[in-house]
């Protein structure tokens, strides 16, 4: 496999993304998704090849990433206080 393989493959997936668009399908919000982590995806490739741009590819790609996912971190935060909070009132009290 061809070192540049992952870049076509890039390459290939935003320009069908394109097309997507010119003929209706609009994946808006889909993009606010995928940026990202191609972001954090070319990161790692840098980061594997040794790159010092790829630490900052990959950083960016995962804040604004963690930014997009910050109200599923918050409901999954809700739920783990309420699964200790109600394990804390049904465990047996020790003697």
């Amino acid at each position: 496999m061809n070192k540049n393989t992952g870049f076509a493959v890039i390459l290939i997936a935003f320009g069908a993304l394109i097309l997507m668009n010119k003929f209706g399908f609009h994946p808006g919000p889909i993009m606010g998704y995928i940026v990202p982590i191609a972001m954090v995806g070319l990161g790692y490739l840098g980061i594997r090849n040794g790159s010092k741009f790829g630490w900052i590819i990959a950083a960016l790609g995962v804040i604004i990433l963690l930014g997009k996912l910050a109200g599923w971190v918050i409901i999954l935060i809700a739920i783990g206080l309420i699964l200790y909070g109600v394990s804390m009132l049904t465990k047996a009290p020790r003697v």
